[in-house]
């Protein structure tokens, strides 16, 4: 029997007023494709398809539109459940072949739904994406993001993590004055400084080219472990900031829109940064994540992998992913805890870790 495809669009709502360098978020919509086979429509592979505006390449207006599309090239096909790889790099050749155009490179959010449908089906429609190390319960380090916001709440949500056992901060800068963002900074290397913790910076390009080299000079006085994307993305800059900047450099929006292998190893040679960071959604899917990891791998590039503000059907899709490495760094997977209505799952983060817990199930029914 052949293979059918729906979606349900469903708008998720923070728990609190995220904001960062590009603004305020109160909700985020995401896209969850469903598929099956046509005669055991109890069985379903459930894949999150989420852009986001003002990042993704994939416009938000109109966005509904390909998903449906999508939907219409895959009931179209007539594809049984047995001609679906379950191996990712397979299954990537096979998406290819059925869209047979640039469709998937244009829209990552879409090729990630995709993919992670399909092996959640191959895999029993049970969120099971990779049967690894993760799934049999063992945890993902990861970061704890504190959201950009007014000195009191920036440094309420330090506490707080560092309270919950987190040994790695992520901080939001570029969004409010830069010597009050140092001084909170300055504030978690004096008053914890027994807890020996790590501090990544994330400025989401918000650094103006001339006052970049600068800033990274006054934050490098903090030991600071990595700052994402400091300059705009595509400014032609970049390279010579990572080449003499005293803070590594990881790369993110740097990467998104970059498809081809040909042009990821430009990227990669040309650019020469110390990290990148990976988030399927917005940078082609999980298997062009698999082949950015290879990449850098090659040429002694840093990475991890990040949420994008996914619901707990992506994160846990990512997460999964993930484990399939040997896992060097904290990863940017602590998103879970963030909406109000998110879909109710086993994840769950403590002391620094992002776990599924065996005991629990999933309710996918707000989606379904």
């Amino acid at each position: 029997m052949s293979l059918k495809a729906t979606f349900v669009q469903y708008t998720f709502k923070f728990d609190f007023d995220a904001r960062t360098s590009r603004g305020l978020i109160r909700e985020k919509k995401s896209w969850f494709i469903k598929i099956w086979e046509e005669n055991t429509p109890s069985t379903v592979g459930i894949g999150e398809s989420g852009p986001l505006p003002g990042l993704s390449v994939e416009p938000i207006a109109g966005f509904e539109e390909k998903v449906i599309l999508a939907i219409d090239v895959i009931n179209g096909a007539k594809l049984a459940l047995s001609s679906i790889p379950n191996v990712l790099s397979e299954l990537h050749t096979k998406l290819h072949e059925i869209f047979a155009s640039d469709f998937l490179f244009q829209h990552p959010s879409i090729a990630f739904a995709l993919e992670t449908a399909l092996l959640d089906l191959k895999n029993g429609g049970s969120q099971l994406i990779f049967n690894n190390r993760f799934v049999s319960g063992e945890p993902i380090p990861i970061n704890g993001l504190v959201w950009m916001g007014g000195l009191d709440f920036m440094l309420q949500q330090v506490a707080i993590k560092i309270y919950d056992g987190f040994s790695c901060i992520k901080l939001k800068v570029g969004g409010i004055d830069f010597e009050k963002e140092c001084d909170i900074v300055r504030y978690i290397r004096r008053k914890y400084y027994r807890e020996n913790i790590t501090i990544r910076l994330d400025a989401n390009g918000a650094f103006k080219v001339d006052e970049a080299m600068y800033k990274l000079e006054e934050l490098s006085k903090f030991t600071i472990h990595s700052i994402e994307q400091p300059i705009k993305a595509g400014s032609g800059e970049m390279h010579l900031f990572c080449k003499n900047s005293p803070i590594p450099i990881a790369l993110d929006e740097e990467l998104i829109g970059v498809s081809t292998t040909e042009a990821k190893i430009d990227l990669l040679e040309n650019i020469e940064p110390q990290f990148i960071i990976l988030k399927p959604t917005l940078h082609g899917g999980l298997y062009s994540c698999q082949e950015w990891i290879a990449l850098a791998e090659e040429r002694n590039i840093g990475w991890w992998i990040t949420s994008a503000l996914e619901s707990n059907i992506g994160l846990n899709a990512i997460a999964q992913f993930t484990a399939n490495y040997n896992i060097t760094l904290p990863q940017g997977l602590g998103t879970g805890g963030i909406y109000k209505n998110n879909v109710e799952s086993p994840l769950k983060v403590e002391k620094g870790f992002l776990s599924l817990k065996e005991d629990e199930a999933w309710d996918v029914s707000a989606v379904s």
